[in-house]
């Protein structure tokens, strides 16, 4: 997959292969099945679903009561717009992003990530690289897609000739 850029109409485009689109949409329908079955123990859902009130318990599951249902119904939404949006690209070999779907997939590679870090025991950002090579090549990769798509929303299209505004 070659790093998103943002396209002269205000789209954001990836070119990606069948096989990556494929990937990306099991890891998107891993997350979202993940999340819907709300396994409370399980270290990637509690990755994406941290306490907020780590020191307080009691705090942390009333907080929860009131915020983890509607919390999941937006990473579902999330992780369902990126399925959405591939489906498409698995033929053109081209996915296309309007603000909107952008916002859903850096959310929804933030979870696959998230995901991806618990069962690698990734617990920082300076931790080095993990035993297993083949999940660690697929956690550095996405985020190598989640870089390029902020600095494709980052990025702002350059006036044309003669424009000053």
């Amino acid at each position: 997959m070659k790093a998103f850029i943002r396209e002269h109409d205000g789209a954001i485009s990836a070119e990606l292969d069948r096989d990556e689109a494929l990937l990306l949409q099991s890891l998107a329908s891993q997350v979202s099945v993940l999340l819907r079955e709300g396994n409370a123990n399980d270290p990637a859902v509690i990755r994406m679903l941290p306490d907020a009130y780590p020191g307080d318990p009691a705090s942390s599951a009333e907080f929860r009561r009131y915020t983890a249902s509607g919390l999941i119904d937006r990473k579902v939404a999330n992780a369902d717009a990126v399925i959405v949006s591939l489906s498409a690209a698995i033929e053109t070999g081209v996915v296309r992003l309007g603000s909107t779907e952008a916002t859903a997939w850096l959310r929804s590679l933030t979870d696959i990530r998230l995901s991806l870090a618990s069962r690698l025991g990734i617990e920082a950002d300076d931790q080095g690289p993990s035993e297993d090579s083949v999940l660690q090549n697929l956690y550095d990769w996405l985020g190598f897609l989640q870089n390029s798509l902020v600095e494709a929303v980052d990025d702002r299209v350059a006036p044309a000739d003669g424009d000053n505004d």
